[in-house]
């Protein structure tokens, strides 16, 4: 199997919503970003998947330091030579995928955030930087197309923590800002043992207006010249926030099922989307 095909099989498995922007792309540009996003599944997969926390954290200087040998010509990893390729013809700047790393690195050191302005980091690294990869593969032409890819890299992210609120507080992990618990008077403990209340669905209905602001703020800095470019990114955009609004619909059941839109849904939203940008 060459770099290409694993990082295609490694895309292909993880059935997420981000494979679905792909299928419409150019080969060039579709195998690029094939390697970004499963450069930030091997990544992520060591956090959720290693728990032993000193290996994790080794495990992820590995990674830090493969980003160097990829910079360097000399990557040793299916992942890392599928972007030393990447690297050739599209502006990756070796800090960003390292700045991927540290967003991982804070699920090992830190399970709870004060406020929003704390949880911002996090998913500025882990969400936001990917957007401003990924829209250096898509293209642009107009810089204010950054802030658009920033934006929408952490409305996902919001739509990611609003979905996952029961899975990931019994990794031991709870996202929603402490100031945001204490202003709707939801206890840690509720999240903990799946107990929702008319606090709870005030406080996820807080959450999901702001995701949706963030939406809103980012299509409204995203450029006409580069709209076509940038399609993939209206095509996820598409399918999450579709998500979003089905578990607000739902009434936020987040805290013991997970909410998923089928695959057929997911192709036609991307269908629809990207022949109508």
């Amino acid at each position: 199997m060459n770099p290409h095909d694993y990082c295609q099989d490694k895309a292909a498995k993880s059935g997420s919503s981000f494979y679905y922007s792909f299928m419409f792309l150019p080969a060039e540009r579709r195998q690029a970003i094939t390697a970004l996003y499963a450069f930030c599944r091997e990544v992520d997969d060591v956090v959720d998947e290693c728990h032993d926390l000193s290996l994790a954290q080794t495990k992820l200087e590995w990674w830090r330091q493969e980003v160097g040998r990829v910079y360097g010509g000399t990557p040793t990893h299916p992942v890392g030579h599928a972007l030393k390729d990447v690297i050739k013809g599209f502006r990756l700047p070796q800090e960003q995928l390292l700045e991927i790393i540290d967003g991982m690195a804070m699920d090992l050191s830190q399970t709870r955030y004060l406020d929003f302005k704390g949880l911002q980091l996090y998913c500025y690294r882990v969400a936001s930087v990917v957007g401003l990869l990924a829209a250096e593969i898509f293209g642009y032409q107009d810089r204010q197309t950054l802030k658009y890819a920033h934006d929408l890299g952490l409305a996902f992210q919001l739509t990611n923590i609003i979905r996952d609120v029961g899975e990931d507080a019994r990794r031991g992990r709870i996202y929603l800002p402490i100031e945001d618990l204490q202003r709707f008077e939801v206890p840690a403990k509720d999240l903990l043992e799946a107990r929702y209340s008319d606090a709870f669905r005030e406080l996820m209905a807080f959450q999901a207006e702001r995701a949706e602001k963030f939406y809103d703020q980012a299509f409204a800095q995203l450029p006409a010249i580069d709209r076509k470019a940038q399609r993939p990114g209206l095509v996820m955009a598409a399918i999450y926030r579709t998500l979003l609004r089905e578990i607000a619909r739902d009434g936020f059941l987040v805290l013991d099922r997970r909410t998923s839109l089928t695959p057929l849904r997911k192709v036609w939203l991307a269908g629809t989307t990207w022949f109508r940008a």
